[in-house]
């Protein structure tokens, strides 16, 4: 047998777990999102957004983020009553700014806004700034599935590198995500960070020897992601010149968004996105992986199930929420 380690794969759902149902998780979070100062319709919004997360077996940036979350709202460092606003904007673009608070409010605000002008404009822009973390970026591209838009989303953060450190320091938690619709088959949605999962691999080294060209791929793509979504909102490479009410409001985002219509017909679109659906599914998947499928599908398929038979909360899982619950007095939702 061998003993080298087993592949790590991000957002797998536990081998051991508990069924929460996904109600219970959200009210929970409200409850914790009052308890550490926010408004009602914040917490109400953020209850939402990390559930669904946890829905898709996206955990990683689901629920359990609300621990952390927590720490930083009550500790000052984030703005728990933000009033995200725009600041700049012309017929297809926006820039919103986040008024020192979680970055999901000013992403979809931002989000809603340039689904609007995409409407009117055929496409449109927006970066939100000034603001801590937006959660998983695929949040935002899939707002606009059902207005017929292609979507691209990028976030950017402080950096804080030093001579000596790796090559891949730039783009690490730099987040990406690309969207399509379909007609029956479940949407393209591409969520992803160019390089988590490669730095922390027992085979980093190996891999970077063997198929440098895929590190460097991913070492771009992180980079372009701090290039489109940080820099260009005013985030500087020298984090002693930024000047921050709200030390971790430390994060900006980009995203860009087009009508489909500008070039081919929806519904075309739409029936050979089912095609390639399809066709994919015939093809040999992965070593290690039983189908083949688009990326979104297997998160769609979770959401589907899981919204009737509950979300699998991991021990893990289970403790950070725990640990939550006892810091603001609440009760978690399976006890």
């Amino acid at each position: 047998m061998s003993n080298d380690p087993a592949p790590y794969r991000l957002n797998t759902p536990p081998d051991t777990f508990i069924r929460v149902p996904y109600r219970a998780l959200e009210a929970f979070i409200t409850q914790a999102g009052l308890a550490v100062g926010m408004p009602a319709t914040r917490a109400e919004l953020l209850a939402d957004l990390l559930t669904a997360n946890d829905l898709r077996g996206v955990f990683s940036h689901g629920t359990r983020l609300m621990a952390t979350y927590a720490t930083l709202l009550r500790g000052g460092r984030l703005n728990p009553t933000p009033e995200p606003h725009v600041v700049r904007e012309t017929p297809s673009s926006v820039v919103v700014d986040g008024d020192g608070g979680l970055g999901y409010f000013a992403m979809h605000l931002g989000t809603r806004l340039a689904i609007a002008k995409a409407a009117s404009q055929g496409m449109a822009v927006m970066q939100s700034r000034n603001h801590g973390h937006i959660g998983a970026a695929g949040l935002y591209a899939r707002m606009t599935l059902a207005h017929d838009l292609l979507t691209f989303v990028t976030s950017g953060h402080q950096l804080d590198l030093a001579q000596g450190m790796p090559v891949y320091s730039p783009a690490i938690g730099s987040p990406m995500s690309f969207s399509a619709p379909a007609g029956s088959a479940d949407p393209l949605v591409l969520d992803f960070s160019p390089v988590y999962d490669l730095r922390i691999s027992p085979y980093w080294s190996e891999i970077a020897a063997w198929v440098p060209g895929t590190v460097f791929r991913c070492i771009g793509l992180g980079t372009v992601a701090q290039a489109w979504g940080g820099l260009l909102a005013g985030i500087p490479v020298d984090g002693s010149r930024a000047a921050r009410r709200f030390p971790e409001a430390n994060q900006a985002a980009l995203l860009v968004t087009f009508q489909i219509g500008l070039f081919v017909n929806p519904d075309d679109f739409r029936r050979e996105m089912d095609e390639l659906a399809r066709r994919v599914a015939s093809l040999a998947p992965l070593p290690g992986f039983t189908r083949a499928q688009l990326a979104g599908g297997p998160e769609a398929e979770r959401d589907r199930a899981w919204r009737v038979e509950g979300v699998p909360i991991g021990p893990d899982h289970q403790r950070d929420l725990e640990r939550l619950a006892a810091e603001l007095g609440l009760a978690v939702p399976w006890r």
